[in-house]
């Protein structure tokens, strides 16, 4: 038994070295990175750890296509797996590669966003750009995206890949409906542009799909006019029948407001010390009307837009 799990050792140094040669071959204008590379076997989810055999940091999505060209032919027999990583919150190991190639898409962040303020307002970016720097650049132009994640330190080839649901899809469907365009690298290495007039069978794969239909580079989202200023509400149930009686009303009615989500609070340290409190700790009279003795609550989150001169009329609104 020593000798074949020598052997078996022996074969995979063999196979990485050749693996690593072949790679460095490769002309990109990224890298490669061997060793160093934990951050690309943990997730979100904190349960799987697939150590990769190398990532690649790309500067230009030809450097993903030639990698994954590089891979194809190989061959199936080589059983090399390419994943591609945004900023790691994926679950399950989605984004990982045993032995295999872990694409950093974030080193594709940081190139100029292409903004159209035409009657129809949209974006081109980099599907390796974070959602919150967008949020920042299209704010300059007085735009936003129509649709959301709660957490926007997510990338956009990462939460395209899967949906992209928040308090705006009931209005506007997940961010995945919100989507004119996308640049692909397809399993072959070939980079495609598909929409729903050109290419739609892999557009509509490749939203949702996992990455298991190709890896998203780029892709055109569309844009609304940004509020100039919101009122943000938060209502707390103890009865879930009553609180989702409350949303499936609010979701449905014709005047309504901007932004529906809810939530499950459980009440560990406090209302007034939970991470996302609305309630001022310095008001005592008004946070012990939030005590929960522990219990389970639940919470829908609330926005609606509205003008500075409306300010006066939001509250009865």
């Amino acid at each position: 038994m020593p000798l074949i799990l020598c052997c078996m050792a022996i074969k995979l140094s063999l196979c990485f070295s050749n693996l690593e040669a072949s790679l460095r071959s490769l002309h990109i204008q990224g890298t490669f990175s061997f060793d160093g590379n934990e951050f690309a076997a943990r997730d979100f989810g904190n349960q799987i750890h697939f150590l990769p055999s190398a990532v690649l940091h790309p500067k230009k999505v030809s450097d993903i296509a030639t990698t994954i060209q590089h891979v194809w032919q190989m061959g199936s027999a080589s059983g090399l797996t390419v994943a591609a990583r945004g900023h790691g919150h994926s679950l399950q190991g989605q984004a990982q590669a045993p032995q295999g190639i872990v694409i950093n898409m974030e080193s594709l962040s940081g190139k100029e966003m292409i903004f159209d303020k035409g009657t129809f307002p949209f974006v081109d970016v980099s599907a390796g750009e974070l959602w919150i720097n967008i949020l920042h650049e299209c704010l300059k132009h007085g735009l936003a995206p129509k649709s959301w994640t709660d957490y926007l330190h997510l990338t956009v080839g990462g939460t395209l890949s899967n949906a992209g649901i928040s308090g705006q899809a009931f209005r506007h469907g997940p961010q995945i409906s919100n989507v004119h365009q996308l640049e692909v690298v397809t399993g072959k290495g070939e980079v495609v542009v598909c929409s729903e007039e050109q290419n739609a069978d892999l557009f509509h794969g490749v939203l949702g799909g996992l990455g298991q239909f190709g890896i998203i580079t780029k892709a055109r989202i569309a844009l609304e006019s940004a509020p100039t200023a919101v009122k943000w509400i938060r209502v707390l149930y103890s009865d879930f029948s009553t609180f989702a009686r409350d949303q499936e009303l609010l979701i449905s009615a014709e005047n309504t407001f901007d932004y529906i989500e809810g939530l499950v609070i459980i009440n560990k340290t406090g209302l007034v010390n939970y991470w996302r409190s609305s309630f001022n700790p310095q008001d005592p009279t008004q946070a012990s009307r939030f005590t929960s003795d522990g219990k389970t609550l639940f919470c829908l989150e609330l926005t609606k837009n509205f003008k500075p001169h409306e300010a006066d009329t939001i509250d009865m609104v």
